[in-house]
């Protein structure tokens, strides 16, 4: 999980920090210097956490957050506020042309990731009405071109091509009086990756900004390189005025000082992260919600958005009917499987939820091997649309060929049988409970019951 060394050392820092109630400078200074080594075993810029260190102090050493009743929390408020500033602040979006087509133009080192991401962008500018060209300005690296032909029809995407052998700065000039005679408001431009100190190649991409003039320019980083990310950031910034940064393999990076020390070192915003494989793993960069899952409050902003992206809401308000009525089938069930993966790695959606945020909490859960999830939906696909809704009527031969049929045990479509009968029955007593509360009128009353700790299925 991202910054899950950082996140867990500075909950613990902060977890004994509470236990003092009232606090000193002795104790602020004490708990600042687990903050400044946690920040550097993160992989933050060495001045970036100078001067944070620095801008914590003065806030938490102040009366009113000494003298308060609830000095922990003030000085956890004052950290969270300025990791979120520290990564920007607010969020930072793209910056969108006047009179169409906003041109954007992606840079940066061989094996960022520039091609997936263009197509990534493209997939997320559409989801929120453009409609974007991607453009194959990528003319030196062998099926770099077929690459992007390729994303772009799995995402149903129009690219624009003038093959290997023309020169970038024509192929984008073309590409950008395609757009706008074709009523393509934005172009999406994958340039080559190049070294920041090869001048020949660096001149190329400054040719190629005079050419079309870019809204935004933004230069993809892998994010598990760390400060060398950050080195990149500065030498293209000063050479093309970047306008923002894409950090890559957000997910596979433990540390995060990428991302938390690129905007202090090079001014340029993290517009977007890239978050796994697929080509809807790309989402805004929020500082606030960062710090946020950081400091395990979770972030439940980010997961509301995916449900929402992700779930359709007439088959959620059917399903919700389902269970009250106590129609719920296992048909149903793979569909909420299916459903819920779509959103993502389930330990990534663990770590957005507050109190299970927490480094220590998902410690606790340990990994969630997905595999299993993989196995529910073979046993269930194995299964007649008969036994999906009949599935205690399930007989032992029936059994034995829906393991056979699926690849799995006899033992593993018992015990799927088992929990899903036992997920009925608390589902309707959650129903039950939710007509009682609506009947007597009474609030605050917690409706889930102490359960014991379960298999995945």
């Amino acid at each position: 999980m991202v910054f899950s060394g950082l996140a867990e050392k500075l909950q613990e820092t902060f977890r004994k920090l509470r236990g003092k109630g009232r606090l000193t400078e002795a104790d602020v200074d004490e708990a600042l210097k687990e903050v400044r080594r946690a920040l550097l075993d993160a992989d933050v810029n060495f001045r970036v956490v100078k001067d944070f260190q620095a801008r914590v102090r003065e806030r938490a050493v102040g009366s009113d957050v000494l003298a308060s009743l609830t000095p922990a929390q003030q000085v956890v408020k004052i950290v969270h506020d300025e990791l979120a500033a520290l990564m920007g602040g607010t969020q930072s979006k793209i910056n969108l042309a006047s009179k169409p087509p906003t041109v954007v133009m992606m840079v940066g080192l061989h094996g960022a990731g520039k091609t997936t991401t263009s197509a990534k962008l493209a997939n997320l500018m559409r989801k929120q009405g453009r409609r974007p060209l991607l453009v194959a300005a990528d003319v030196y690296r062998p099926a770099a071109i077929k690459q992007l032909q390729v994303l772009g029809r799995q995402l149903d995407m129009p690219v624009f091509s003038m093959g290997d052998g023309a020169s970038p700065v024509d192929i984008v000039r073309a590409a950008r009086e395609y757009a706008v005679s074709n009523g393509r408001d934005m172009v999406i431009i994958d340039t080559a990756g190049r070294l920041h100190v090869d001048e020949d190649l660096m001149a190329e991409l400054e040719a190629v900004k005079k050419a079309v003039h870019p809204h935004e320019i933004l230069l993809v980083v892998d994010a598990m390189t760390g400060q060398v990310a950050v080195e990149v950031a500065e030498s293209f910034n000063g050479r093309l005025g970047l306008d923002g940064v894409v950090l890559t393999k957000l997910d596979g990076d433990t540390r995060g000082g990428a991302a938390l020390s690129v905007k202090a070192v090079t001014g340029c915003p993290v517009k977007f992260v890239g978050t796994g494989e697929k080509l809807d793993a790309l989402e805004s960069f929020h500082p606030d919600r960062m710090a946020d899952r950081i400091l395990g409050m979770g972030d439940v902003l980010t997961l509301i958005e995916k449900a929402q992206a992700s779930f359709d809401a007439e088959r959620v308000e059917k399903l919700n009917k389902k269970i009250r009525s106590m129609e719920f089938t296992l048909e149903d069930f793979l569909q909420q499987i299916q459903e819920v993966k779509k959103l993502g790695p389930i330990q990534q959606l663990l770590g957005m939820i507050p109190g299970l945020g927490s480094a220590k909490k998902l410690k606790q859960i340990g990994e969630i091997d997905e595999k299993e999830l993989v196995y529910v939906e073979a046993i269930i696909k194995s299964m007649t649309p008969w036994e999906r809704s009949h599935p205690h009527e399930i007989n032992g031969s029936r059994r034995k060929r829906i393991a056979r049929g699926s690849g799995t045990t006899v033992q593993d479509v018992n015990r799927l049988i088992k929990q899903f009968e036992q997920t009925k029955k608390m589902m309707k007593q959650f129903s039950e409970m939710e007509k009682s509360i609506k009947k007597s009128g009474r609030k605050g009353i917690n409706p889930f019951p102490q359960m014991g700790k379960r298999d995945l299925f």
